[in-house]
């Protein structure tokens, strides 16, 4: 069956002051401060915000009780810090006066049990599920377009937001961008959706299009936004009650966005405040890093890979590839190279990628997936360094 050539795809992204991500910002920070302490801390963060209030829970895990109570100590700091960055000076959402509340405790032993090595047994996945990677060439950066440039178009308007070049707009943002395709190819965007926090009540749809139109203009390729693209910026009218004062936000709520747009199957696992222990997020990078490196590779020009595990068992139960029918090997030679190429352990993909390190809060917005790895370890999945091992394994 051929693959279909001529069609729209459309994905969505948010800014960080969108009240979800304002969350996973938090819970993340969190979880770099604990990982700051110990490598292998434990931790599942959870961040609830909502008009002048901020809840951080769950569970955390550190060997040392004193480096725990001095994380403890500090956790409204990294709360109020995370919000303070992030632009909100609302008087119903500010850094200084929100209420924060911290109901963090310690993990329970009977998941760490199953996930803790001992007696000569090896620590154990964090819990069940399926994890899944996806890549494609249709971009540099071997991400989906719409939905690598629905965050860039957000990240730009922060940064110009930041700098203070457009002081008019607010933390919190949403854009959508529909994607033509021709031959297999994106070519241009038939529409885009962007919706603005705005300071000033009195400026219009039309006076918020012009001060983001140009900014949008910087980071889609040449050529794409044509006279027959549809605009539809702030289609509601005023937004002027932005984050968590005008809408609630909770850590995890943003998969898809976080991921490949809804081009590629997800698991169902968030990724932000989970230790690396935890596959959904640790195994769903190391499914990315996989497949990445196969379209690298050139082994195929699109493929989606998927791992499972049990919850204290150490090995995936399974690894699928899937080709889409670009592949220039079997689908199960590519399974067999990345299973003898890698190892899929827990520890294993900890210790190839790097995750050990307080990296996770600046994945908190803009995709997990599609940025250029950073000198420090962060967004190490994204590198193709294992393009010559999965070759010769083929």
């Amino acid at each position: 069956m051929s693959l279909r050539q001529d069609y729209t795809f459309t994905s969505e992204s948010v800014s960080e002051g969108h009240p979800d991500k304002v969350c996973d910002r938090i819970s993340d920070a969190v979880l770099d401060a604990l990982i700051a302490e110990e490598p292998e801390a434990r931790v599942a963060c959870e961040t609830f915000a909502t008009t002048d209030r901020v809840i951080v829970g769950g569970e955390i895990g550190l060997k040392d009780p004193d480096a725990l109570t001095r994380t403890m100590d500090r956790i409204e700091g990294i709360a109020r810090e995370c919000i303070r960055d992030i632009g909100y000076e609302q008087e119903k959402f500010h850094h200084a006066t929100c209420k924060v509340t911290n109901l963090l405790h310690r993990q329970s032993s009977h998941i760490a049990q199953g996930v803790d090595a001992a007696d000569g047994k090896e620590e154990g996945a964090g819990d069940q599920g399926i994890m899944f990677g996806y890549a494609v060439n249709e971009t540099p950066e071997l991400m989906p377009a719409p939905i690598l440039y629905a965050h860039a178009v957000l990240r730009r308007l922060a940064e110009a937001r930041k700098s203070g070049d457009a002081p008019q707009l607010g933390p919190d943002a949403k854009s959508q961008l529909t994607v033509r395709y021709e031959g297999g190819r994106p070519v241009g965007v038939d529409s885009i959706v962007l919706s603005t926090q705005h300071l000033d009540p009195d400026l219009t749809s039309a006076d918020v299009r012009g001060i983001v139109e140009p900014y949008v203009r910087q980071v889609l390729p040449d050529g794409w936004l044509t006279d027959a693209t549809t605009w539809w910026v702030n289609p509601t009218g005023t937004f002027v009650i932005g984050g968590p004062d005008g809408d609630a936000g909770l850590t995890g709520r943003k998969i898809v966005v976080d991921t490949y747009g809804g081009a590629a199957p997800h698991g169902g696992g968030a990724f932000s405040g989970k230790d690396p222990t935890k596959v959904d997020r640790s195994a769903a990078y190391a499914a990315r890093y996989l497949a990445k490196n196969v379209v690298a590779a050139g082994l195929a020009t699109r493929c989606t890979l998927q791992l499972s595990y049990a919850i204290g068992v150490a090995k995936p139960l399974s690894i699928h590839v899937d080709a889409h029918g670009t592949g220039d090997v079997p689908e199960e030679r590519i399974e067999h190279a990345v299973g003898r190429a890698m190892d899929l352990t827990p520890r294993g993909i900890r210790h190839h990628l790097g995750l050990n390190r307080p990296i996770y809060a600046r994945t908190a917005s803009y995709g997990h997936f599609g940025r250029a790895p950073d000198a420090d370890g962060g967004f190490g999945w994204e590198r193709t360094d294992l393009k010559d091992a999965l070759l010769a394994e083929i």
